[in-house]
């Protein structure tokens, strides 16, 4: 073999072992099937490595996350009266919801919204928050490793599967509480800060049965950027999901 075609062949297989190589996209919905969409994620699958790999990403967003949102979508599909509600006056209403799909909709429209809130506040680097939102933590939990502490504390003692979240109130006041399966503060009129999903399939591929290991790592990931935009909406009465 001359050293031409050698020269050719070697960067034939270079760009073949570049095509073959497994690629990290922003990850984008396919076209909503009824009024609620699986939102694109903000991010490539990998951006939040420093605690959840890639691959749970996608599955968790892809196939959990978009099955909530299919299931929702065909259990208000008879029921045009529910279509043009937004999806935190949905959960905010669920005596409104006929009975005969109102737990279809709690449990699916539940984690529509516990997923849209998950994937905007994380893409981060971690750290702490700044400004009003550092001095609300300040005045209600003492400093943030208390605040830190507590809401780790309240996600690792939280039985079975659920969510650990943060309210916050038109007054800016925070709350650290803790709900079961996809169930969200919305039922009960309070809007969510920020939360964190410790349903085993969340964080099972890297951490299998070590909670406490993913939700201290979780922390690194987070975008205080966003989460304070969050806490600026809650106190101006904005804040959806």
């Amino acid at each position: 073999m001359t050293t031409h075609r050698r020269a050719l062949f070697g960067a034939a297989a270079a760009m073949a072992t570049v095509w073959a190589a497994p690629r990290v996209a922003l990850a984008q919905a396919q076209p909503p099937a009824g009024p609620h969409r699986l939102p694109d994620l903000p991010y490539a699958f990998d951006a939040n490595e420093a605690a959840v790999d890639a691959r749970t990403m996608e599955l968790h967003w892809r196939f959990h996350h978009g099955a909530q949102v299919n299931n929702l979508n065909a259990a208000i599909r008879d029921h045009s009266a529910l279509h043009d509600m937004p999806l935190d006056r949905l959960l905010m209403n669920l005596g409104q919801v006929p009975e005969g799909v109102r737990t279809a909709v709690r449990n699916n429209g539940g984690g529509h919204a516990n997923h849209t809130m998950f994937w905007a506040i994380m893409g981060g680097r971690g750290g702490e928050p700044s400004g009003e939102l550092a001095q609300a933590i300040a005045r209600d939990f003492g400093d943030f490793a208390t605040f830190r502490t507590r809401f780790n504390a309240a996600a690792n003692g939280l039985f079975g599967s659920g969510w650990a979240f943060v309210t916050a109130d038109r007054e800016g006041r925070l709350a650290v509480v803790t709900r079961p399966n996809q169930d969200n503060p919305l039922f009960d009129g309070q809007r969510v800060l920020m939360g964190n999903d410790v349903w085993e399939h969340a964080y099972y591929l890297r951490y299998q049965n070590r909670r406490a290991e993913y939700t201290a790592n979780w922390w690194n990931v987070l975008d205080w950027a966003r989460i304070g935009e969050r806490f600026a909406a809650a106190r101006a009465g904005t804040l959806t999901v």
